[in-house]
């Protein structure tokens, strides 16, 4: 197969994880929480049997974009947004994940959970519970979390040990790869959610971007196949 065909196919493989990396960007764009996602395209050099070296795109690496997103108030106890860096740590059956999805519930046994049931766990990564009847819950400037005037527990805010190891999982979900560490730079405020940081906008942009540099590709292909079947051709007749 001709070199500059295996060189658009890396190319064309590259643009399409690039555009279902948009797609979910976009699907996304309304979920508490969320962190946009891109595709990183690297160049590595292949020689071929004449000797000859030929440039390859290679985009199986994402990066996570962690920027800021905006706040929306609430107004209700169990709903934390964090202003800065750091994560909330929860427990999953996969193991402990970070997440900036802060909208929590109680769980009937008392203990602050995600919405799917994940307890949301304090500054020394132990579930936070309750007690019952405490009525509205207070949170103080440095995490503290007080029912009925008494402190129950502290959130943690928690970061990667290593940031290029920190994976999106699922949804909201991260996970920190190369284990987690306190992170010293954000506070966490109560009765307000942290929006998604996708700028639809911005996205779609993208999207018509990576379509028309697909659909060019896609020409290209097609050009080559007729190219070759009319050598084929000739040389057969």
């Amino acid at each position: 197969m001709d070199s500059g065909i295996y060189t658009t196919l890396t190319r064309q493989s590259g643009l399409n994880r690039e555009m279902q990396s948009i797609a979910n960007n976009i699907a996304n764009a309304g979920t508490t929480g969320f962190r946009r996602e891109g595709v990183v395209f690297s160049e590595y050099l292949v020689a071929n049997p004449e000797g000859e070296s030929h440039s390859m795109a290679h985009a199986t690496a994402r990066v996570i974009d962690l920027s800021q997103a905006g706040l929306v108030e609430t107004g209700n106890d169990l709903d934390f947004a964090i202003e800065g860096g750091g994560f909330f740590l929860i427990e999953t059956p996969a193991g402990n994940r970070l997440t900036r999805a802060g909208a929590f519930t109680l769980s009937p046994e008392g203990e602050v959970v995600t919405h799917d049931g994940y307890r949301l766990l304090d500054a020394g990564a132990a579930p936070i519970a309750i007690p019952p009847g405490s009525g509205r819950l207070a949170l103080s400037g440095d995490g503290v979390l007080s029912a009925a005037g008494q402190p129950v527990a502290q959130i943690g805010l928690w970061q990667a040990a290593d940031s290029n190891a920190l994976r999106h999982e699922a949804g909201t979900r991260f996970d920190p790869g190369g284990g987690f560490e306190p992170a010293e730079d954000g506070r966490i405020l109560q009765g307000r959610l942290e929006e998604s940081n996708v700028d639809p906008v911005h996205e779609i942009a993208r999207m018509i971007t990576v379509q028309r540099a697909y659909e060019f590709g896609q020409s290209f292909l097609s050009r080559e196949d007729e190219r070759l079947r009319e050598t084929i051709r000739t040389l057969g007749s």
